[in-house]
């Protein structure tokens, strides 16, 4: 996908550094479905990463519940030596609708660890579809320069994910 470019069913906010971002789009498939490729380890190795990077499923951990987590290491394809271990800390969770958490990230070139906070809403939408509304801040552009194309690339592995799921 070219930079700048965005498929329909998604609406991006702009971000500016330190900001929050907002992303929202829909998915051909019903909110359970979305709602579980999210937090099922399976289903999230199999598509969580941006193009270039892979979560491997053996690092996946999740105990998804308040006060639960997910846990697991993002891998640079091209050079693999290349780790970012991440770590979700869950606050709040309504099973199929609603993860709240905060994430801490790798470390960046400073050493330090990056923290996001993270709110994903999972909403019915019309003929079986689903929205999905994230909310991701503060923007960290040390770690990334564009965390929309990060998210978008996540969700393109994520409609293939859907569609083999409804075949």
């Amino acid at each position: 996908m070219t930079a700048g470019i965005v498929p329909s069913g998604t609406s991006l906010s702009p971000v500016s550094q330190g900001a929050e971002i907002s992303v929202s789009r829909v998915f051909d498939a019903p909110r359970e479905l979305v709602y579980r490729a999210f937090v099922d380890p399976d289903q999230f190795c199999q598509w969580f990463g941006p193009a270039g990077f892979s979560v491997p499923c053996e690092t996946v951990q999740s105990d998804v519940r308040p006060d639960g987590f997910q846990r697991f290491v993002l891998v640079n394809d091209a050079d693999p030596s290349q780790r970012s271990p991440v770590e979700v800390a869950l606050s709040e969770v309504v099973e199929d609708e609603l993860l709240v958490a905060h994430a801490d990230i790798g470390e960046m070139a400073d050493g330090r660890t990056a923290r996001i906070r993270l709110r994903l809403e999972f909403l019915d939408q019309a003929s079986g579809t689903t929205r999905l509304e994230l909310r991701q801040g503060p923007s960290h552009h040390e770690m990334c320069r564009d965390p929309q194309a990060v998210w978008e690339s996540s969700f393109t592995r994520l409609d293939s994910l859907l569609r083999r799921s409804l075949s």
